[in-house]
């Protein structure tokens, strides 16, 4: 599955079948976590058969059923550290989804006393990501008009910008709010901007890369 195909697909999904995470698909996500810190500097941590952390009443605020493996997104306190954390846990998200995973960001709809992951010195738990072989695909939801999140100026959509605003579009965003702005420079510069909301900084972050990964342009933040 390529990256389009797999943005595409990948949709939150809250409910999972009681599966283990092993072979090939393990091997590829530890691979991609790896990769991930070591590009990054973050302490992405992949928890495995661990339920603790979506039990209680926070859990079930959520809708969550059969959570037993998730990333821990953690990383050293700085100004960057949600953007980042957004970008590098979304580029796991689609290789999860190639191998044949499913996923859902979870903000704080977790038991955080429960949940199990190693912080150093410095560092902080962003939020979490559950994983693992869902009950379904998930689907779909409502998306703004996506007029409404970019802005081009005086200048014509390059056909690369529309492919990475198609894809931005398609991202995850908390309580799919979609606060952003993308913004069309000179030449083929490309800068975005939250407009606010909670997880704002992570949400820019998830919707920078799918918009790389689509366009092949980099973005910079505004």
């Amino acid at each position: 599955m390529d990256i389009q195909k797999a943005i595409e697909e990948r949709h939150s999904v809250r409910r999972f079948l009681d599966k283990p995470i092993e072979g090939e698909a393990l091997e590829r996500l530890e691979a991609a976590i790896a990769e991930a810190n070591r590009e990054s500097g973050l302490h992405i941590q992949l928890v495995r058969d661990e339920p603790g952390a979506f039990t209680g009443l926070l859990a079930h605020y959520g809708r969550f059923r059969g959570v037993s493996n998730y990333l821990a997104l953690v990383g050293r306190k700085s100004s960057e550290l949600e953007e980042t954390v957004g970008y590098y846990g979304e580029r796991i998200v689609l290789e999860a989804q190639a191998a044949g995973l499913n996923t859902c960001w979870v903000g704080g709809t977790f038991n955080h006393r429960k949940a199990r992951y190693q912080l150093d010195e410095g560092e902080k738990l962003v939020c979490l990501i559950a994983i693992g072989y869902g009950e379904n695909q998930g689907k779909p939801h409502r998306s703004k008009d996506m007029a409404k999140c970019y802005e081009l100026g005086s200048r014509q959509m390059p056909a690369w910008f529309a492919a990475g605003m198609e894809a931005a579009m398609l991202a995850p965003t908390a309580l799919n709010q979609q606060n952003f702005v993308f913004m069309l420079q000179d030449g083929q510069m490309v800068s975005a901007s939250s407009t606010g909301g909670p997880f704002s900084k992570v949400d820019l972050g998830i919707v920078k890369y799918h918009f790389e990964a689509a366009s092949g342009h980099k973005v910079i933040t505004q």
